[in-house]
């Protein structure tokens, strides 16, 4: 239900409609285990929250560099794997 004459949704419009767990590691668990660990689902959430255009990422790897907590303390991450086989599972895929 949005106005006619606005076109665009707003970042804080958008909600996962479905969630499922990860089963293999890959670049993009990875990232969202970064991501969760800092207390947000996902990229997504972390821009509406933080208000920010980009997210710090590692040039090499593609990974998550550092992320802002809600409490404004700061995560730093490695350029490699962070995401251990055994944490896999606890890391969840959001669909929009």
């Amino acid at each position: 239900k949005m106005p006619k004459d606005s076109e665009v949704t707003t970042e804080a419009d958008i909600k996962p409609k479905s969630v499922r767990r990860a089963k293999t590691w890959s670049d993009v668990v990875e990232n969202l285990y970064r991501f969760q660990q800092a207390g947000y689902r996902d990229e997504v959430e972390y821009k509406q929250v933080k208000q920010v255009e980009q997210v710090d990422f590692w040039p090499e790897t593609g990974f998550v560099k550092k992320l802002q907590r809600r409490d404004n303390t700061f995560y730093y991450y490695n350029r490699q794997r962070e995401c251990e086989d055994k944490d896999v599972r606890k890391v969840k895929i959001y669909v929009y």
